[in-house]
């Protein structure tokens, strides 16, 4: 398995199409075809999702480790799958990758510096083009998501990165709506003090 490109906003927002019921049906009874074909529909929003849970935490082999992980707990827990119940199987999946990386970055997290973007970088050199503009404000809110508490980044990234809805957010972390708003409104608070960081600087 390798490591997949993060999906752009647009595509994750307009979601990926779900396992048709057939290949569900036959992956549950153990074709190993089939469940090919499930981790072939899934594996780049999986990977996406770990990745950016764990960047900054772990290289691209961690990533791996945690995505194959996270197929191999989807295949054992499979059968008792309920194909007529209300959780997306994308949504179900997402759940334990969620999960399985919010278990290891509550195991690798690191004590992070304030934030030190070299905001000053840009005063100090008046003739920085704006492509350096854009680079340097993109890493002050990469370190200002990756500063976030595992529980609120992974509710950040399901939002504004997969697309999700609040209410398959709550159910991946099994908290209530509020939560998932309280949460969203945290990080994007963080992020505004950031950027408002870097333009007094």
């Amino acid at each position: 398995m390798t490591v997949a490109a993060p999906l752009p906003p647009d595509i994750a927002r307009d979601r990926f199409p779900e396992l048709d019921e057939v290949t569900l049906a036959s992956a549950q009874r153990g074709s190993v075809r089939a469940k090919r074909a499930l981790v072939d529909r899934y594996q780049r929003p999986v990977l996406a999702l770990v990745a950016r849970l764990l960047r900054g935490y772990g290289d691209s082999a961690l990533i791996e480790d945690v995505a194959q992980e996270t197929f191999l707990r989807v295949f054992r827990a499979l059968p008792r799958f309920d194909r007529n119940g209300p959780a997306r199987l994308s949504t179900w999946i997402l759940t334990i990758a969620c999960h399985r990386a919010i278990d290891e970055l509550r195991r690798r997290r690191l004590e992070l510096s304030p934030l030190e973007t070299g905001s000053h970088e840009l005063a100090a050199n008046d003739r920085a083009d704006e492509n350096a503009e854009r680079r340097m404000l993109a890493r002050v809110i990469d370190r200002a998501i990756d500063s976030l508490a595992p529980e609120y980044k992974a509710t950040f990234v399901l939002r504004e990165v997969h697309g999700l809805e609040y209410t398959e957010i709550a159910e991946i972390l099994d908290v209530d709506l509020g939560t998932v708003k309280s949460r969203l409104n945290r990080a994007r608070t963080r992020l505004r003090e950031a950027l408002g960081e870097v333009h007094r600087a």
